[in-house]
């Protein structure tokens, strides 16, 4: 009797297809190893799954067979980062390396449960057979992909595994489910923070007439003027857009074109002036009185001064939108006044700029002239700044304080004003460059150090390379440019 194939499932086929391609051999006898047990800690700790994988372990210890069941977390590359489970299973797990630093994604072990769920984006289950590697097929194991409802992207995997008698099918709807949890709370966090900027970023959008939108670093909509709305009670909230770079442009849903102007944790943008329409979105017949005189506004919207003063870029500042031109001196002093919202005496801002030589007739020229640039809005009596400050190193001590890494990396381009050398602005760009190296040397996963290692002052940090080189995967396209940066570096100092 000729026994008819056994019909493969399609997500399995398709696996296998994928493994084939990536040259999986199956005779591999374990997934190889990437993180050491000395920075496997630093890799969870840098992870945004960290801090809800009490909760993870809870729920499966709960429902899973405790004296069976292997609970497995990992990273968007199918590095394993937490496993639990009862000594048994975890001594058989060790020996083919389904454990804590090696990597399981479908390229490395071809066909599993961690691999597959995060090559496919959805949550598997692989049994016996179906595992391309023959060592595997005395396992079976479900994975279920988990989303960062922030950036849209799949940042890990959530897998039980057993051998193949211990394991039901069912369990895949177990994995789901906690997948499911896992982004519940994290997009709780993500509505919090959003709550958060609005509330801080809400008056500036209002100021635009009902034309702008207000978006996250991500792109994702926060919100939009009544110009920008459409059926429904959110509008464009939720929404996803290009990101955008500072004073460049983006496509807004509804056609139009609109500049992006920085906020630090988000952009504002501010639809291009159309014919007929004010700068601001407000239509022309009623900004205008009949005889062409703008007519007073009921209760006008306090100005918005944006400062962007890291790194090695010209400084540049935009009032309302509108691009101004900035001496270096002149941006010393608006940092100066972001710094000290209360306002600083003409004594006080004359040591802070030229140190004990300096005196208060040598800044009222420099404030004058930069008073007629930035129409008023610098104060006096004590100077300070009449209108509402963005700047992007007071939003990176900000982000400081709240252990934010990835934002911090992310928005710290270089040091503060690094051509000036006024007393107060140097004592400020070295605090702020410590604290920023500290975080990303204590706190920072890979893909933190590698930012921070991409701006002026970590490219020649050795410590922050070392620290890269160390915790990159083997396999990782960065590596040989960190490791060639480090030794040239290292070797320079013998």
């Amino acid at each position: 009797m000729v026994r008819k194939p056994v019909a493969v499932r399609p997500p399995i086929s398709e696996s296998w297809r994928r493994s084939r391609d990536a040259g999986v051999d199956v005779d591999v006898r374990a997934a190889p190893l990437v993180y050491d047990r000395d920075v496997i800690a630093d890799a969870r700790g840098a992870h945004p799954l960290d801090r809800h994988v009490p909760m993870l372990e809870e729920l499966l210890r709960g429902v899973a067979d405790e004296t069976e069941h292997l609970m497995v977390i990992t990273d968007d590359a199918g590095h394993v980062l937490w496993t639990q489970g009862p000594p048994a299973a975890r001594r058989a797990a060790d020996a083919i390396g389904l454990t804590d630093g090696f990597r399981w994604s479908e390229d490395a072990v071809g066909t599993n449960g961690i691999g597959t769920a995060l090559a496919s984006g959805r949550a598997e289950f692989v049994y016996a057979a179906e595992h391309v590697a023959h060592i595997l097929h005395g396992w079976s194991c479900a994975g279920a992909p988990i989303t960062d409802p922030d950036s849209g992207r799949v940042i890990g995997c959530i897998d039980v595994s057993a051998t193949v008698d211990a394991l039901h099918p069912a369990t895949v709807a177990l994995v789901a489910a906690a997948a499911r949890l896992a982004e519940a709370r994290l997009e709780n966090e993500m509505r919090q923070r959003d709550e958060r900027l609005r509330d801080r970023l809400l008056p500036h959008l209002r100021g635009l007439g009902g034309s702008g939108v207000l978006i996250t670093a991500t792109g994702r909509v926060l919100a939009a003027g009544p110009d920008a709305a459409v059926p429904g009670p959110a509008g464009w909230r939720g929404l996803r857009l290009a990101v955008p770079e500072a004073g460049g442009t983006v496509k807004l849903p509804d056609g139009r074109t609109a500049v992006a102007e920085p906020l630090g944790e988000a952009f504002l943008l501010r639809p291009a002036a159309v014919p007929g329409r004010a700068a601001g979105g407000e239509p022309l017949r009623s900004a205008l009185r009949p005889g062409g005189r703008r007519a007073a506004a009921a209760a006008p919207a306090r100005r918005l001064l944006t400062l962007s003063f890291l790194g090695d870029g010209r400084p540049q500042a935009r009032l309302d939108g509108r691009p101004v031109p900035l001496t270096l001196r002149h941006a010393e002093i608006l940092a100066l006044l972001a710094l000290h919202p209360r306002g600083l005496s003409g004594d006080r801002l004359a040591l802070y700029l030229y140190g004990d030589d300096g005196s208060p007739a040598t800044v009222r020229p420099e404030i004058h002239r930069l008073r007629e640039r930035l129409d008023g809005v610098v104060r006096a009596r004590p100077y300070r700044l009449g209108c509402a400050v963005e700047a992007d190193f007071l939003t990176v001590r900000r982000l400081l304080d709240d252990g934010d890494v990835a934002g911090v990396v992310r928005l710290y381009t270089g040091e503060l004003l690094p051509g000036s050398d006024a007393p107060a602005i140097r004592d400020e760009r070295d605090e702020l460059a410590v604290l920023v190296r500290r975080q990303a040397l204590d706190r920072g996963g890979a893909d933190a150090l590698w930012t921070y290692a991409q701006t002026e002052p970590g490219r020649d940090d050795l410590e922050a390379l070392e620290r890269l080189r160390a915790v990159l995967p083997p396999d990782d396209p960065r590596l040989p440019a960190v490791a060639s940066r480090s030794d040239r570096l290292l070797h320079g100092r013998l």
